[in-house]
């Protein structure tokens, strides 16, 4: 009688190694930046200068304001240069890979507000930025 054929043990699939958990890397330690010389900051100068703003004022507002460390403000010709300068600023901001950045008042272009994070533009007519006075708030210029 011939021997019938031995059943083959089923194979189980190979263990593999157990996966080791990913080490972490230390997050790179980030120069502190002043606000007068930010890379930010020199965009929104640059565009504004670039849009012909008038009367571009940069107030140091690091250790002063929780909001952000520097604030731009500038006057447009007409409440259509006002809104136009934000517009433009807004674009170059998101090609500079700053992402979308939030406009308000664009809609009358007396008082522009550009939230670029670390920075905040605020751009007026003449007439608008007088009256308000924000250089005088933050004692950067003569009060009127």
């Amino acid at each position: 009688m011939a021997k019938a054929p031995a059943k083959k043990a089923a194979q189980k699939p190979a263990k593999q190694p157990a996966k080791k958990p990913a080490k972490k890397v230390a997050p790179k330690a980030v120069a502190p930046k002043s606000a007068p010389q930010s890379d930010l900051l020199n965009r929104i100068l640059v565009s504004l200068d670039d849009d012909k703003a008038e009367n571009i004022v940069t107030i140091d507002l690091a250790g002063r304001s929780s909001l952000c460390d520097a604030a731009v403000v500038a006057s447009g010709r007409s409440s259509r240069h006002v809104a136009a300068m934000a517009d433009h600023l807004a674009r170059k901001l998101k090609e500079g890979g700053y992402g979308t950045r939030p406009i308000s008042g664009q809609g009358q272009g007396d008082w522009v507000l550009v939230d670029a994070g670390d920075v905040i533009v605020h751009l007026f007519r003449p007439e608008v930025r007088d009256y308000y006075d924000l250089e005088g708030m933050w004692s950067v210029g003569s009060r009127k």
